[in-house]
């Protein structure tokens, strides 16, 4: 069956995936942005639902004073005898944990924390009973490598010494092991090359988890570091698993280029999106990836469900719901008694504080995740009382130092629509329009692969544009420090309270 690429799209990096049956699930990293790392649900591999997170209380998941792409590093899920348990690093906290549930609907366990250090952590349950506890981290002259334990994945618990398995099969900053027990042997696979355009998966295996392990002879089995083709970019940690047909798969970060293709500039603004492939194996026990080694934006492959369905990633929220859909992302943690949902007047209330969009904070925000390059956004937005400076409105949001936003505001007891972006260490409003009031004003952002174009409406139907913003100032590779987030639409408050309504973004790619 035909499924296209990515399979979930916008920003979520460093998937993990887990069969239950034929339910199948995946998890990815969250870094600065709460809750922490999505649960998405498939029956078919290509068709997902968000269904919740790991992550939801402060208790569980402490962001105060994480730096921008801080917090959450590269989660994995597995079940075993009726648990579902997921490792992940705090960057920004203690280091790496485990939560578990039995539920997975329901709320996780507190995080139990493993006195191992390093990222991108990996449980084996073995078939003794014995559970494996690999990360990537240094070793004591400042090495990198591949550290094992056994633990108690409940407790956290390390029950043996941490000992060196591998330094990788000779590509930089190797990392993002996981650990698996396939036709009587262990394999690990690693993400190797470094999280940019040089990025690749490599498997090595032994006949003990602790080694020797041999390298694939036609390492690495996934890159795109050499494609000509021009499509997808930074294939890498990945997560295989085998169906419940039989048949195998893999999921992997990708990007997708948001310059046309004769521009021939890498930049990426969507953030580092899941991509599955099919695996098939060698007569002498090696996986085979894709099409040798490469992924496609529209693949083939036996999926294990029912034919895949159009995905539809527009959004609208009329704020009826006396819930905040399980799409908005908070930036760090939330003070939650400045979003208030008025079901019955079907409204939005933010109040804004002193901390801003250009402050390692946590301004008032909420914003879903880009999902598509061409995009409209549009939202209602209303000042009930006058306040000098304050600002509400619109925005397409890097981080801190990466964002554009459209918001309404009051400059000397006037009424104002203003354009204003924060690139690098230049912030600056480059267009403003007065207005005559700051009622029922509508907000409205139109992405492409090479601009964001703001205007408004005073009536919801016939829109001024007031300016441009280039994507480039967006994207991952432009920041002035190393990045691994995505673009999200979101609405925002500072300095005062605001009124929202009707929020829509129509994906159109």
């Amino acid at each position: 069956m035909k499924y296209r690429n990515p399979i979930i799209s916008g920003y979520n990096p460093d998937p993990s995936i887990c069969r239950v049956g034929d339910d199948y699930y995946i998890v990815n990293s969250t870094f600065e942005y709460f809750p922490g790392v999505p649960i998405y649900h498939s029956k078919n591999l290509a068709n997902w639902e968000l269904k919740g997170y790991c992550l939801t209380e402060e208790s569980q998941l402490k962001l105060k004073g994480c730096r921008p792409s801080g917090g959450i590093f590269a989660p994995t899920l597995r079940y075993h005898n009726g648990t579902f348990f997921m490792v992940t690093t705090n960057v920004s906290d203690k280091g790496n944990f485990i939560v578990h549930t039995e539920d997975i609907s329901k709320k996780w366990s507190e995080p139990a924390w493993v006195d191992q250090g390093g990222i991108d952590p990996s449980l084996l349950f073995d078939d003794d009973g014995k559970v494996y506890f690999v990360s990537t981290t240094m070793d004591k002259n400042g090495m990198q490598a591949m550290f094992l334990c056994e633990v108690n994945p409940f407790t956290g618990e390390r029950l043996t010494e941490s000992v060196v398995i591998s330094r990788g099969c000779g590509g930089r900053y190797a990392e993002g092991p996981h650990l698996y027990k396939w036709f009587g042997k262990y394999y690990l696979m690693l993400a190797e090359g470094g999280t940019e355009y040089g990025h690749m998966e490599t498997m090595l295996r032994a006949e003990n988890p602790y080694g020797p392990y041999e390298e694939c002879p036609f390492n690495p089995i996934l890159t795109h570091r050499d494609d000509m083709r021009e499509e997808i970019y930074s294939t890498g940690h990945a997560d295989i698993m085998q169906d419940h047909n039989g048949n195998w798969w893999l999921v992997c970060l990708g990007i997708r280029p948001c310059q046309e293709k004769p521009d021939r500039v890498l930049l990426h603004n969507l953030g580092r999106e899941t991509f599955l492939t099919p695996v098939t194996w060698t007569e002498d026990g090696w996986p085979v990836v894709g099409e040798k080694g490469l992924i496609s934006l529209e693949m083939d492959g036996p999926l294990p469900g029912s034919e895949p369905k159009p995905v539809n990633h527009n959004f609208h929220d009329d704020f009826s719901g006396d819930k905040f859909s399980l799409h908005y992302n908070f930036i760090r943690n939330p003070h939650m008694e400045n979003y208030i949902l008025n079901s019955i007047k079907k409204e939005l209330i933010l109040t804004g504080t002193e901390i801003t969009l250009d402050q390692v904070d946590s301004p008032t925000w909420l914003g879903i995740r880009q999902k598509g390059f061409e995009t409209v956004s549009t939202v209602n937005v209303s000042i009930p009382k006058a306040i000098q400076g304050m600002r509400a409105g619109l925005t397409a949001f890097y981080n801190d130092s990466y964002h554009y936003e459209i918001y309404l505001t009051v400059e000397a007891n006037i009424y104002k629509v203003s354009l204003a972006k924060h690139i690098h260490d230049i912030i600056t409003v480059t267009s403003s329009v007065e207005i005559p009031n700051g009622d029922n004003i509508y907000l409205r952002i139109v992405s492409d692969k090479t601009y964001y174009r703001f205007s408004y409406s005073l009536d919801g139907e016939h829109y001024t544009e007031i300016g441009t913003g280039l994507v480039v100032g967006l994207c991952t590779e432009s920041t002035k420090t190393m990045t691994f987030t995505g673009t999200y639409i979101g609405l925002f408050a500072e300095n005062g309270q605001s009124i929202f309504k009707d929020f829509n973004v129509l994906v159109l790619d």
